[in-house]
């Protein structure tokens, strides 16, 4: 049975979970058994609307599902109005550093800031120009200047100073700066320079190395960098809810990288960074911004070398002592990622049929009894109590329907007969051996 879904997000599913990774859209058709998480978020993003911040930590195993929980994560947000972004950790991706690894994850950031009509990222300059269209047409308005005159290089003058203003109302420290740039951008839509456009798009983005650089195409003494990029964070926040918009979601993947640094003072650092994100977030230092970070239990409670390595992150991370399996706090911080059960499973493999039958107009003969068959073949190979993740089993799933679509003559139990479970997860690198500075 066709199911109600847009091609193209049904192009990117079974083209991303064969793969091995998340659909960068789409993910709401494939949500099982994340009810309970999906209330708290929505919960909290109602806090966030009103003028709180909040800072949430994903975790859960390899293959869990945290990558998706966060792209569904920002499917919710869209529709509630957020400007969303997301961004992995990487090994030169960071929240601190001196060598413009904590600059270059803020440009990743700002590459992929998402909103309805842009959701797989590169929204940046639609915003800058929903914004400047306003500014323009508040200056027309209390200038009693017709729409179309006001855009004249004559009244350039006059929408600067309305930009200054506004600007000075929201931002804070770099906000000259921040402001320069904004109007350079707009100067460069009146007077069609692409180049002056793309410079200030570039100085926004924090692509630029170096100040000489900065200052010869846009006359500006500084630039994004390692020590500022969160004070532009916070400005980009202010200026997406002066738009209109509920707030400002920022999602951080893959935050094992933080874990993995080698050097234990770097690595510190980075989770003293981690720090003053929570405290500015829960102490209402800075309104309307939503921090989400992904990672494993290891990034997380590890002592030595995780999170709770940090006494004053542990302190404010530990799990509520009142809490058990059946009694789950999903107000605190920390959200650990339960296993879907096998029922959910089922539930999801069937809308993946569903979609996959859709994506490719066809109507494999995939049934019940043929999917509770292929799940009993693979949870009861040997091994996949320790290694069988939600990923491998639905890229098997997917393999299964490619195999049928393109040769229906080809035998079902043969194919869910050959199954073999692996061990997916990254290879372990004794990391506490690893000598530090």
């Amino acid at each position: 049975m066709a199911v109600r879904i847009k091609a193209k997000e049904a192009t990117a599913i079974i083209n991303s979970l064969s793969g091995g990774v998340v659909p960068r859209i789409g993910v709401q058709h494939i949500a099982v058994g994340r009810k309970l998480e999906i209330e708290a978020f929505t919960s909290a993003l109602d806090d966030v609307k009103s003028g709180h911040s909040m800072v949430k930590f994903w975790i859960g195993d390899f293959g869990s599902g945290k990558s998706f929980m966060l792209h569904l994560l920002n499917c919710i947000a869209t529709k509630q109005k957020f400007v969303v972004a997301n961004a992995d950790f990487t090994p030169d991706n960071r929240l601190y550093s001196n060598d413009g690894k904590a600059v270059a994850l803020y440009s990743a950031i700002m590459d992929h800031v998402a909103i309805p009509i842009k959701p797989e990222g590169g929204a940046l300059p639609t915003l800058l120009d929903k914004w400047i269209e306003r500014a323009v047409s508040k200056t027309a308005q209390r200038n009693n200047i017709s729409i179309t005159e006001i855009r004249e290089e004559r009244y350039l003058n006059l929408i600067r100073e309305n930009i200054m203003q506004t600007v000075r109302e929201f931002t804070e420290t770099g906000g000259l700066d921040f402001g320069v740039v904004v109007i350079k951008y707009y100067e460069g839509y009146i007077k069609d320079d692409a180049y002056l456009r793309r410079s200030a798009l570039k100085w926004l983005k924090g692509e630029y190395r170096t100040k000489t650089e900065a200052r010869q195409d846009l006359g500006v003494r500084e630039i994004v960098n390692d020590w500022n990029y969160y004070d532009m964070l916070k400005n980009f926040c202010r200026l997406f809810v002066s738009m209109g918009y509920s707030g400002f979601m920022i999602n951080l993947d893959e935050a094992i990288n933080l874990y993995k640094i080698s050097t234990a003072n770097m690595r510190a650092k980075n989770y003293e960074k981690i720090l003053t994100l929570f405290n500015d977030c829960f102490q209402g230092k800075v309104p309307n911004l939503f921090l989400n970070f992904a990672g494993t239990k290891e990034f997380l409670k590890n002592e030595r070398r995780g999170l709770f390595s940090y006494d004053a992150l542990k302190t404010r991370l530990e799990t509520n002592k009142f809490e058990t399996a059946q009694y789950r706090d999903l107000a605190q911080p920390v959200i650990e990622l339960v296993p879907l059960n096998h029922n959910e499973i089922f539930v999801l493999l069937n809308k993946l049929k569903n979609i996959f039958d859709t994506n490719f107009n066809v109507d494999i003969h995939i049934t019940d009894v043929d999917i509770r068959m292929f799940m009993e073949a693979m949870f009861n190979k040997p091994g996949a109590d320790e290694f069988l993740t939600p990923r491998e089993v639905i890229r098997e799933f997917l393999g299964i329907l490619s195999i049928l679509r393109q040769h229906p003559e080809a035998d079902k139990s043969t194919l869910i007969s050959d199954i073999e479970i692996s061990d997916e997860r990254p290879a372990e690198t004794d990391l506490d051996s690893i000598e530090e500075f």
